[in-house]
């Protein structure tokens, strides 16, 4: 289904052509004056310099000439030579009728769908997931669901970081606290435990131990380099310890994403690309892409147009060890021979902006990804506290996701029952759907590549642009169409037939506009543009909710207009809250 600015520009468009102008500048943008006109068009501006005609005599040509308007109402040309455009009220109602009856609510979806992987999430194994990890989770989430909304066929795909130094340090803790493990046995020769010798509390508090001891003891240190070495080049013991970790962490990861509504459709990570990486050194070896230089194997990738220096990418050490540029072309080398992707996105933070230029560049250059494929780098900001500083525990430490999960739930929960009585189980199961909308709205209302501050106060706040805010809207249009129906009326098949009022008028355009911000939101991987749109959505309803008489009208052809219009609007609310991550409850 075309967006409603489309409509508006063919018909400007013929005029501008009918008029003798080229029809290119008949581009129409949503007025920043909505209190002059609705729509805007800067063409004649554009045009006058080629056209060697002063702006307004072309603004006034092109409304002579213009004889469509089965969109545009009201049009006006204002010196020095701005359209002005107003809809046309029937248009407006009419299209809002057609993005009710069509699938998904008329978004208009890619012409060509790619296959496109989101690596997003990208947490160590053996270790908690804390605040650090949220932004990568809760934009990554989006921006897929954002570009499966648009048609796209696309994979989340968690690349968690289970390979490397880590396992060695947890491999040498785990040795020396139970060495009578058949894992350290080199003269073993049966079967394995198929339990972990570990629980995943354990787990947790081993790594930080011996990552500890590692920077204080240097013989410890090089025990774990050379059990890292051992477990990298298939020694069993370790290998049967490496997928004990896994399992005891992987299903911890799930349980934690699971309450972020986080759900990843691939749990690769480093491991499943060491098998790629001989192959891959030997080639690039062979092939002249990679060279020694001070005797580490090094990639090239500085360009001409470059105006400062872009070091090269290394992609092994002088001692022979993988690096997270090796382990990141290598991951290319699968997801390319696995999945062939048109794209992939990668979500990280923004100070790893430049190890993403290196790898991306390693990759065209060498032909490990095609020429033509799409790499993206969405890089975020920090999630600070009050004190503009990192997101801390109130003793200092860092905060693990779960915890702060629970004290949003705490609040939220707090705030529902002040009020109001409700039944405790119902209570704390809303306080989980609002909390979550309260922690991801809030993240994902901010700009991903800026820094922003992570106040639960305002975060929680039933009022202003907040999560529980938008949530609030819904439920208070689920209740009218609840009511509606409870005095035996049907809302299917009931038709938008016009605005009735400012007010209506100005929700009826900010519906119309969800197609575009959909659009909008995918092509600049952008969810706080999505959120913008809701909070204006959210606040244009409330405004005709306290100014009309919705249910208590006699008018009951006006009263089913009204009904028509609440229900796409609930539905939109809908859609866009579930591409944002999160549902809303039935009451609150």
């Amino acid at each position: 289904m075309k967006k409603i600015i489309d409509f508006i520009e063919e018909e400007l468009g013929a005029a501008f052509e009918k008029a003798g102008y080229d029809r290119s500048l008949a581009k129409v943008t949503v007025s920043n004056r909505p209190d002059l006109c609705e729509y805007q068009c800067n063409g004649a501006m554009a045009g006058a310099k080629a056209y060697h005609k002063a702006p307004f005599m072309i603004a006034d040509d092109v409304i002579d000439n213009l004889e469509t308007k089965k969109y545009i109402g009201e049009i006006t040309a204002v010196k020095p030579g701005f359209i002005n455009i107003k809809l046309e009220d029937q248009a407006a109602a009419s299209y809002l009728n057609d993005m009710r009856d069509s699938e998904e609510l008329g978004i208009e979806k890619v012409k060509e769908p790619q296959m496109i992987i989101v690596d997003y999430g990208g947490p160590n194994v053996a270790k908690p997931l804390h605040v650090g990890h949220l932004r990568s989770a809760i934009i990554g989430e989006s921006v897929k669901r954002i570009a499966r909304k648009m048609g796209h066929k696309v994979l989340g795909d968690i690349h968690l970081g289970d390979w490397g130094y880590q396992m060695g340090l947890i491999i040498t803790e785990l040795k020396e606290r139970k060495p009578e493990l058949p894992y350290f046995d080199e003269a073993f020769e049966g079967e394995y435990p198929k339990e972990a010798p570990f629980t995943i509390s354990e787990l947790e508090e081993i790594y930080p131990m011996a990552s500890a001891r590692a920077k204080e003891d240097e013989l410890y240190r090089e025990s774990a380099l050379h059990a890292t070495y051992l477990l990298q080049n298939g020694h069993k013991g370790y290998m049967a310890v490496w997928k004990h970790i896994m399992e005891v962490s992987v299903t911890d990861l799930k349980k934690n994403y699971d309450n972020l509504n986080v759900e990843f459709d691939l749990w690769k990570g480093e491991s499943d690309a060491q098998s790629d990486i001989p192959d891959m050194i030997g080639w690039l070896k062979a092939d002249g892409f990679a060279h020694i230089d001070q005797g580490a194997l090094v990639i090239d990738v500085q360009e001409e147009s470059d105006t400062k220096e872009i070091p090269p990418c290394m992609v092994q050490k002088s001692d022979g060890a993988s690096l997270y540029g090796t382990t990141d072309l290598a991951t290319l080398v699968q997801r390319q021979r696995d999945y062939e992707p048109d794209k992939v996105i990668y979500l990280a933070d923004k100070r790893q902006e430049l190890h993403f230029l290196q790898v991306f560049r390693a990759a065209k250059k060498t032909g490990i990804v095609p020429s033509g494929m799409g790499l993206s780098f969405l890089g975020f900001g920090t999630m600070n506290g009050k004190d503009g500083k990192p997101f801390k525990t109130r003793e200092g430490g860092i905060m693990r996701l779960e915890n702060l999960i629970a004290d949003i739930e705490e609040e939220m929960y707090k705030k529902i029952t002040d009020n109001r009585t409700v039944e405790e189980a119902e209570a704390k199961a809303t306080a989980k759907i609002v909390g979550l909308a309260a922690i991801k709205y809030g993240d994902l209302s901010n700009q991903a590549s800026k820094d922003y501050v992570f106040d639960v106060d305002r975060f929680t706040s039933f009022e202003g642009n907040t999560g529980p805010y938008i949530l609030y809207t819904i439920v208070r249009i689920k209740s009218i169409l609840n009511k509606y129906a409870a005095e035996g009326n049907e809302t299917d098949g009931l038709k938008i037939t016009g605005a009735h009022s400012d007010g209506e008028k100005a929700l009826m355009l900010e519906a119309a506009k969800y197609n575009d911000v959909m659009t909008v939101a995918y092509e600049e991987l952008a969810p706080h543009k999505i959120c913008a749109y809701i909070y204006d959505l959210a606040n244009a309803f409330n405004r005709f909710y306290h100014e009309t008489k919705i249910l208590a009208g006699e008018d009951d052809k006006k009263k089913e207009s009204y009904i028509a219009l609440l229900v796409l609007v609930k539905e939109i609310l809908e859609a866009c809250i579930d591409v944002l991550g999160f549902t809303a409850p039935e009451r609150m």
